[in-house]
């Protein structure tokens, strides 16, 4: 096979342009919260002091590490939260989640999803699937309840304060869709079905799985903790690796004792690389986030003209960067993420195709031709195959780059006879 992408036809070009005349006030909505959450990065920068020694490199133990310390004021501040733990040492979104249920739940305790079935990562890490004595929740004796979102996508809260037993000490909400045809919630829904969790349990936990969603709104929800990865939005497409978790004082050193040792905690933690690239990610962030959504919408209205479900809609609000798009059959559906993959400008000439993830329960195509690997915040494309094949696009560093994968990805779709145009 060519691994190509075809010359653009006049008529995708078209097509692309006609999409984004239609996209134009959705575009002005999402420079408005960027503007917005740029002067708050800006503000939080000056008042933690920034410099340029906070970007040394340091070693071993890293006791009193400036950059490491004052990286993590700066989460707090433009989060909102009473303190954070920001570390390249967390390897990803899941890490991240995980340190905080294990951080927080103890044998006997129960955790509530209130979003339905987590992402699919995270089931293994519950104990929903995968081997028994591998580790899980369910190992140690945590069980677990789930709360399904109603039938528009919403919370059910009622469901939910139904499902909050004396056994539960925490409750996650997934703030993104993961591989679910729903759309995102917003800040304003998960803070109304926290406030009601509270009115209920003040004691209990209120947890956010805030992957994919920091810097769509001009504020993130106001949890127990926030969880998520610095190579999606919160890194700017800088940051090389990394993740964080944010919140209550109490629980976030909870999390920390987790990730070190008990009586250690957030005191040592040292990096030769330097954090040169987490705060640039960091002030990048609102912009690169931005571009994101762009080409999102993007996405969205152009696979809607040419006839395929799409959700959200190119003029729905924005909660996350990830854009679902349901092909309804495999093939279509891989030469999609195919189709991303030679628009990259890393590993374009490789040719992705299924495979058996680690943590996935289906065999997951992925296209991420990316600088930093993995990094869902540069234009990358996922799904698990299995009906009715959606794929789901997310990312990219800069709008021209998304738009050129937009328009190379239908190109190909209709060299390929699968469109028709």
């Amino acid at each position: 096979m060519n691994i190509r992408i075809p010359e653009i036809p006049a008529r995708v070009s078209a097509l692309v342009e006609r999409a984004e005349r239609d996209c134009r006030d959705a575009f002005r909505r999402v420079d408005e919260i960027e503007r917005a959450n740029t002067r708050r990065a800006i503000r939080g920068f000056q008042e933690n002091r920034v410099s340029e020694r906070h970007f040394a490199p340091t070693t071993g133990y890293g006791y009193g590490d400036i950059g490491r310390d004052t990286l993590s004021g700066l989460f707090s501040f433009l989060f909102e939260t009473e303190d954070a733990l920001v570390r390249p040492q967390i390897a990803s979104g899941t890490h991240a989640l995980a340190l905080c249920l294990y951080g927080i739940l103890r044998p006997g305790d129960e955790m509530l999803a209130a979003a339905g079935k987590p992402y699919d990562t995270l089931e293994q890490v519950i104990g929903i699937a995968g081997e028994p004595g591998n580790g899980s929740l369910r190992d140690f004796g945590i069980g677990y309840r789930q709360a399904e979102l109603r039938p528009d996508g919403g919370i059910d809260v009622d469901a939910v304060l139904k499902n909050l037993a004396p056994s539960v000490k925490l409750v996650l909400i997934q703030r993104s869709r993961g591989y679910d045809w729903r759309p995102s919630l917003s800040v304003d829904e998960i803070d109304g079905a926290i406030d009601a969790i509270h009115n209920r349990r003040p004691d209990v936990c209120a947890m956010v799985d805030n992957c994919y969603g920091e810097f769509t709104d001009v504020r993130e929800p106001r949890a127990d903790l926030l969880a998520g990865s610095l190579i999606k939005n919160p890194g700017g497409g800088i940051a090389p690796t990394g993740g964080y978790v944010a919140g209550k004082r109490a629980f976030v050193e909870k999390v920390a004792w987790r990730l070190t040792s008990p009586g250690i905690g957030a005191e040592v933690g040292s990096y030769a690389g330097g954090y040169q690239p987490f705060y640039q990610g960091l002030f990048l962030a609102p912009h690169t986030t931005a571009q994101a959504v762009k080409t999102a919408i993007l996405c969205a209205r152009a696979f809607e003209l040419l006839g395929f479900p799409v959700n959200p809609s190119f003029d729905a609000p924005r909660n996350d960067i990830i854009q679902a798009v349901r092909f309804g059959d495999a093939d279509r559906l891989i030469a999609f993420c195919q189709a991303v993959q030679m628009c990259s400008p890393v590993d374009a000439e490789a040719l992705t195709e299924p495979w058996e993830m680690p943590g996935y329960q289906n065999p997951v195509i992925m296209a991420a031709g990316t600088f930093v690997a993995g990094a869902s915040i540069e234009l990358s494309a996922d799904a698990p195959i299995r009906p009715p094949f959606i794929g789901y696009l997310q990312g990219a560093l800069t709008y021209a780059h998304g738009r050129a994968g937009i328009e190379g990805a239908i190109a190909l779709l209709l060299e390929r006879g699968m469109v028709g145009l």
